[in-house]
């Protein structure tokens, strides 16, 4: 009777195991699915971007080469080679990281940074109230006391040299 039990639950276990293993496995006469469109860059917003000398177009979150020049909605033109001219006939090249919105705002890489640096500060500064105030008075403190060290070192070399002569 034992027998009978035990042998019920080595058949049970080897025939889930076989199951669970064809389950996995690829069933011939299927095609893979379709890879999806994602975009080449990380949280890129719609617009066109300056990437590696290139200008690149986001749209729906799909990222592509700009293949022609492209007019945007405010009369804007933006070439292959990144020159952005505005409704007004103003000119400008767009730098690596630049970035144009489709609505022809104009953004260098350095107010992106400069932002991006300021939104941080608040964040910072909203997590953590008057730590950043702590942290200047610290190193403020540790200049001085280097200063000191430093003024201290000179007298004893002055002193040392006096005693030579």
């Amino acid at each position: 009777m034992k027998y009978k039990i035990l042998f019920s639950f080595v058949l049970v276990g080897a025939l889930l195991s076989g199951a669970g293993a064809h389950a996995q496995a690829a069933r011939s006469g299927r095609v893979a699915p379709k890879p999806r469109v994602t975009a080449t860059g990380v949280g890129l917003k719609d617009g066109l971007t300056m990437q590696k000398s290139r200008v690149v177009l986001t749209e729906l979150g799909i990222t592509n080469p700009l293949t022609a020049d492209k007019k945007l909605i405010n009369g804007t033109v933006i070439t292959q080679a990144g020159v952005v001219t505005a409704p007004d006939g103003t000119t400008t090249q767009m730098g690596e990281g630049d970035q144009v919105s489709l609505t022809g705002r104009v953004t260098s890489r350095a107010a992106i940074v400069e932002s991006d640096s300021l939104a941080k500060i608040k964040l910072f500064d909203a997590l953590h109230p008057g730590k950043r105030k702590k942290m200047e008075d610290e190193r403020e403190r540790k200049a001085k006391a280097k200063a000191k060290v430093a003024e201290n070192k000179l007298k004893i070399k002055e002193k040392a040299a006096k005693k030579r002569k």
